[in-house]
């Protein structure tokens, strides 16, 4: 435990916190070795950054709910949000947009805050699903201190439905020790699949990525919906099938223990398995992909409303943020955020790559989320 005033390293916190995120040490030697156990208790009645806010003041009940992405939050935060409210943070996780629509379209989701990308928030307005958010429920949330093409996708109608979360791009992992020369492009991808990574390699569970990064092969929009392009896209991936290790959004445990080489690769992802395994290596393509900004929303049907705004505030805490990415290693939108976090995460070229690569990528189109030529090419992709 820690017993002095000496401050922590960042290097000594990022450890600690690996453990404790590994389930090696509890959550008690985690705060005492830290200081963040003594630092609420002698902090928290007087500095208002650490005290409950109205919106975790009153009593929200037991539980909430959040269907969130895979390696996408700071478990501590959860801790901490459960020890100032009283309610657990209940985790619920997807692998693409589709599947998250279709649940809630469904109904009875169960869920009160989830995590939908840029693309698809007019389809959930259009649908209903959501609500246009509650701002005096939110007092952390500046609209100015976020960069507005990671922001304005979260606003419809002039109403804002959603909040940005973090924001990234889609690219390819892989074991530079199997490779025989850095991969660049999607070309590369998908034709050293077929070859000398066959068995080894892995797409996506979710068609946007997958169909656009197979678009992108051709030099084809990552969003097109013509049919005489998704037909090439598709005799791709059949071709491609065959040598797959798996389709899958949750490529990590792959990818570390060695039995996948190679991925398609959300970056925070990439950041992850190359600061615990350095032969992983990232990269966008060339020819292009996507950019993207997740954000937070609450559905119209949430069981427990109270809860959902509370927990949105808390995640939104720029203090409370830059925890979760020092964690979890996406590109955080809040220049609030981005204050309090070092250079070195802030310069570092898988979270932020060269201007010319950015320009070359494309946001979600709305289209892609409802075709029905796109959601069929996978349904048939996924049975071959």
């Amino acid at each position: 435990m820690k017993t002095d005033d000496t401050p922590i390293t960042r290097q000594k916190f990022m450890e600690e916190l690996h453990r404790y995120r590994k389930g090696s040490v509890t959550r008690r030697h985690f705060l005492g070795v830290t200081g963040l156990g003594t630092a609420m208790a002698v902090l928290g009645g007087t500095l208002p950054m650490l005290r409950p806010g109205p919106a975790l003041a009153g009593d929200i009940g037991d539980r909430v709910i959040l269907a969130t992405w895979p390696n996408y939050h700071d478990a501590a935060n959860f801790d901490l949000f459960r020890d100032q409210t009283g309610a657990a943070v209940q985790v619920n996780v997807f692998g693409s947009n589709e599947e998250m629509l279709a649940k809630l379209q469904a109904g009875g989701s169960g869920w009160d805050l989830f995590v939908p990308t840029n693309y698809t928030i007019t389809t959930y307005v259009e649908a209903d699903l959501i609500e246009p958010l509650d701002l005096s429920k939110l007092p952390n949330y500046d609209a100015a201190a976020f960069e507005a093409r990671f922001a304005e996708a979260g606003t419809v109608g002039g109403k804002l439905y959603a909040v940005p979360k973090n924001w990234g791009t889609t690219g390819m992992a892989w074991d530079s020790g199997k490779a025989k020369a850095p991969f660049t492009s999607w070309k590369e991808f998908f034709d050293v699949t077929r070859t000398d990574f066959s068995g080894r390699t892995i797409v996506h569970d979710y068609q946007l990525t997958t169909i656009g990064s197979a678009l992108k092969y051709f030099g084809y929009s990552f969003n097109s919906v013509d049919p005489a392009e998704l037909a090439e896209a598709e005799k791709l991936l059949i071709e491609v099938k065959p040598h797959l290790f798996a389709i899958t959004s949750d490529y990590q445990p792959p990818m570390r223990n060695g039995d996948a080489w190679l991925t398609m690769c959300w970056t925070g992802e990439g950041k992850q398995l190359n600061r615990d395994l350095p032969e992983i290596q990232f990269a966008l393509g060339k020819e292009g992909g996507e950019i993207w900004s997740d954000y937070y929303a609450i559905p119209k049907n949430a069981p427990h409303r109270d809860a959902a705004y509370a927990l949105l505030n808390f995640l939104i805490d720029p203090q409370v943020n830059a925890r979760e990415a020092l964690a979890h290693g996406f590109p955080v939108a809040d220049a609030r955020v981005n204050a309090q976090l070092p250079a070195e995460l802030l310069n570092d070229p898988i979270l932020h790559p060269a201007a010319e690569l950015l320009n070359a990528l494309e946001f979600g189109a709305a289209a892609t989320l409802t075709d029905p030529n796109r959601a069929e090419l996978m349904a048939r992709f996924k049975s071959a």
